[in-house]
């Protein structure tokens, strides 16, 4: 590589006596894409803490530009041109982006007053620097995940950011956004701004790193070149050992089983219309499209979450009228909703308080909860999912995102379902979790629940599932058999390349 413009060595960071990062080592060239990748847990988000000023290592040195540096809070990172971009968003919704942009150091004009005109000004120069098409005066509250994220970046720079953080990027953008962040990313490489980019999505990684560096439980494993690399070879440095069937998915001939669920004619919320299709047991049904096709929104609809507008749903051939998302779990239906966050967990609560949430019914000694009862399902749904947890008193908020989208899953079984819906289900979870959590779909499909698989993520889609809807602007334009599938011929229907308005079945 080129001139070096970071270097990390021997950081260490411990936590109560255990280390969360023990002797890591890593290095960043002038104008380079260095990725960094590890499990959930690994220490990531510690090392760029350390980076970013938020902690103080308690041992190690930190140079840039060949210089050694003491990096004692955000504002002594941001001066030796470090930014970070979180994967949640912290700007300010109600604000201009020319504001967000120079929030904390503001404009004056000669009286003392805000600048607002100079600031509009330069924040277009920023903004159009970089090739982002977006007004200044923009409320951030009115823009997409996409382009909030793209403020987030151009801020960074902004402050004369030669090193950028960019921590899972990706995880909330469709395609079509994630192929401008790339843009982005080789519009900053040309004017020698170096990235730290975090992502357990392989194929991004290959396509945009230059080096990758993986560290496991506090350690440093060890750097690849990027090209000189394989999938598999990065997976095995992650896990420690050898994942030789990723997917882990075992197919049946599920056409000769019956059918579970049916949707006729489905339209909803003004977001989706017209949707058919069939559930069989034991299938694994997918459900693909760009962000903001309509997916989420059907699912939620069959699950009485959003009122129907017009169209029937059909449970094991008897037709039902849910109201409420509770009524759908009496009938046997569950849904892993698409943000484990928001939807699926009360994070200040523990691991054993989430995970019966959905099934107190079955806890139940006459008006009181049976303890014993309570503590079996817990048991048998941690060792299921290999749950990684100091006690199941412990909040579910201080999991890994892997452990945590776990006990979303275990909260859901315990309904024991005979529909399951998963929205986005490893969205955010690390290589390892992964593997785990594909593995127990693949017992749910083998004992004949069905499932409906919504992902945005085409590899995941292609090897676990049976067959593929694909959805585009809230219409299911096509429905792909095993046989048919691959990432061109989804993204084909997915964006429209059969004709905007045209469909086929």
């Amino acid at each position: 590589m080129g001139q070096t413009i970071l270097e990390m060595a021997g950081i260490k960071k411990s936590f109560s006596g255990i280390y969360a990062l023990n002797g890591i080592d890593f290095t960043l060239s002038l104008g380079e894409v260095h990725a960094l990748l590890g499990e959930n847990g690994a220490g990531k988000s510690t090392l760029i803490k350390v980076l970013g000023g938020i902690y103080q290592p308690d041992a190690g040195k930190i140079k840039i530009d060949g210089k050694e540096v003491k990096i004692t809070n955000v504002s002594s990172a941001r001066n030796n041109g470090i930014g970070i971009i979180h994967q949640e968003i912290v700007l300010v919704p109600y604000l201009s982006v020319a504001r967000n942009l120079f929030l904390g150091r503001e404009l004056t004009t000669k009286f003392g007053t805000v600048d607002g005109a100079e600031m509009n000004r330069q924040a277009s120069q920023m903004l159009s620097s970089l090739g982002v098409k977006i007004d200044a005066n923009t409320l951030i509250e009115d823009l997409t995940i996409a382009q909030q994220q793209m403020i987030e970046i151009v801020k960074a720079v902004s402050f004369n950011g030669k090193i950028i953080v960019m921590d899972e990027p990706t995880s909330s953008l469709s395609n079509e956004e994630v192929e401008q962040l790339f843009e982005i990313i080789v519009r900053l490489k040309k004017k020698k701004v170096s990235i730290i980019y975090i992502s357990h999505r392989m194929e991004e990684l290959f396509r945009i790193s230059d080096r990758v560096t993986v560290i496991r439980d506090g350690v440093y494993v060890g750097t690849r070149k990027t090209e000189e690399t394989t999938a598999n070879e990065l997976v095995s440095m992650m896990v420690g050992r050898t994942l030789d069937n990723f997917y882990a998915r075992d197919f049946a001939n599920i056409e000769k089983s019956d059918v579970a669920l049916e949707v006729k004619n489905l339209s909803g919320s003004n977001l989706f219309k017209d949707v058919s299709f069939s559930l069989h047991k034991g299938e694994i049904l997918g459900f693909s499209g760009l962000v903001g096709a309509g997916r989420s929104e059907i699912m939620e609809t069959i699950f009485g979450a959003r009122p129907i507008q017009e169209g029937s749903i059909y449970l094991h051939g008897k037709e039902v009228h849910f109201k409420s998302p509770m009524e759908a779990i009496k009938a046997g239906i569950a849904m892993v909703p698409e943000d484990r966050k928001k939807q699926g967990l009360v994070l200040g609560n523990s691991v054993a308080f989430n995970m019966v949430l959905s099934s107190l019914d079955f806890c139940m000694n006459g008006i009181a909860i049976s303890e014993n009862k309570r503590k079996k399902i817990v048991d048998h749904y941690t060792e299921k999912l290999r749950l990684k947890a100091a006690s199941p008193s412990i909040s579910a908020g201080s999991l890994s995102g892997g452990n945590q989208q776990k006990v979303v899953l275990g909260k859901w079984l315990s309904t024991k379902p005979d529909v399951l819906i998963l929205d986005e289900p490893t969205r955010g979870v690390d290589v390892n979790a992964k593997f785990e959590i594909y593995s127990v779909i693949n017992e749910m499909a083998k004992s004949g629940i069905a499932i409906i698989m919504v992902s945005s993520e085409l590899p995941e889609i292609i090897n676990m599932c049976d067959n593929v809807c694909v959805v585009r602007a809230g219409r299911l334009v096509k429905k792909l058999s095993k046989n048919q599938l691959s990432q061109e011929e989804i993204m084909k229907y997915a964006a429209g390349g059969i004709g905007q308005n045209e469909s086929e079945e």
